[in-house]
């Protein structure tokens, strides 16, 4: 458990007696951004061989043997050599062409998977790669400060991002800027996204006036599209449906670990705690009960909600709730928007997650 959230009471939940996620408030050194930095748990095992490409889908076999070279070239004198570069101070040559991969791909097809197994086949220490959502890059640089950050990331061998997207042209400007002092000291790059990288941005804002940033982005990567189905819905059975709220508040006094919310008040919270917290709000919680889920009531929430989702896939955490299914979270409106992604990979991971926690109720 970090050494954020150890000392406080609140991060060892007993059972009986379930955490209330909204009394936590926890904070999070930018060390602990740094370190966090690895694929989260439910991928501590993932490797390429554990990988099950689905034989109607021949690219996701040609994923795994590409990504399988890219790992191994970054072994290669001709990819620089990190213990060089550390000890004499140079530069990495920097290739012609792009300098990384990029994971396109629908929801549930393994990216993440795919993502993580590289990270782990890569030849460094772990302390020279580095793998984090989006979302993380950005926080990191808003704790370290950008220079920080390119001295911190510059030192690496490879940086893995997941779940790319650019939801203003604040961030547009500012990982294309990064991205390219990263390539500049020769760290390779691996991002998985729903979106092709020449099409970031759109949907969300006006991409065509930072068309020089997304090139520039788009000019990094190698792009490998990833076919198929939601592998979290394929030949499984329907999320269960919702509880009610005396079920919910049973496992939630049963279950060692657990939490218990109301929902609206969870959203809530989240509007007071840092997206890049969230992971560190999760700390010691085995279980998530929630009562009354009802639609998010707007966008912002709905964004945070999805930081959370991914937080909880993540760890493996399941939930159970009570009120409206989770594909009812989103009105059709968002599900159309700029967003819709996001969205519906929240809906996906939930889902799954709720199948999780059905043992719990039936128990």
């Amino acid at each position: 458990m970090s050494s954020s959230t150890a000392a406080s009471p609140e991060a060892r939940p007993t059972s009986g007696q379930p955490v209330a996620l909204t009394s936590r408030t926890p904070h999070v050194p930018a060390e602990r951004l740094v370190a966090e930095m690895v694929p989260p748990p439910r991928f501590d095992a993932v490797r390429f061989d554990t990988y099950i490409p689905d034989p109607n889908q021949p690219s996701q076999t040609e994923a795994v043997r590409v990504l399988s070279g890219f790992a191994a070239g970054l072994g290669s004198p001709a990819a620089g050599s990190g213990r060089k570069r550390w000890f004499r101070r140079e530069a990495k040559p920097t290739p012609a062409g792009p300098r990384g991969v990029y994971l396109d791909g629908g929801y549930g097809v393994g990216k993440t998977h795919l993502l993580a197994s590289l990270w782990h086949a890569a030849p460094a220490a772990p302390e020279r790669k580095a793998f984090g959502t989006f979302v993380e890059l950005t926080n990191l640089v808003g704790a370290l400060g950008f220079q920080q950050t390119v001295r911190t990331l510059g030192g690496h061998e490879l940086l893995c991002i997941d779940e790319f997207e650019l939801d203003d042209p604040g961030d547009t400007v500012l990982v294309s800027t990064l991205l390219g002092k990263l390539v500049e000291q020769g760290v390779a790059l691996a991002a998985t996204s729903n979106t092709l990288p020449g099409k970031l941005g759109e949907g969300r804002f006006a991409a065509a006036d930072f068309l020089r940033e997304i090139q520039g982005l788009s000019a990094h990567f190698r792009a490998l599209r990833i076919d198929g189905e939601d592998y979290r819905h394929r030949g499984l059975p329907e999320a269960p449906a919702p509880y009610d709220d005396e079920t919910v508040k049973r496992v939630a006094h049963s279950v060692e670990g657990a939490s218990l919310d109301d929902f609206p008040a969870l959203l809530g919270h989240l509007s007071r705690v840092h997206p890049s917290r969230y992971g560190a709000l999760c700390d010691g919680v085995r279980a998530v009960c929630l009562t009354g889920v009802e639609p998010v009531p707007d966008q912002s929430t709905a964004l945070r909600l999805v930081v959370l989702a991914d937080r909880l896939y993540d760890r493996e955490v399941p939930v159970l709730a009570s009120g409206r299914p989770f594909d009812r979270l989103f009105s059709e409106e968002m599900l159309a928007g700029g967003y819709r992604k996001k969205y519906f990979r929240a809906i996906s991971r939930l889902t799954a997650l709720a199948r999780d926690a059905k043992s719990l109720a039936d128990g």
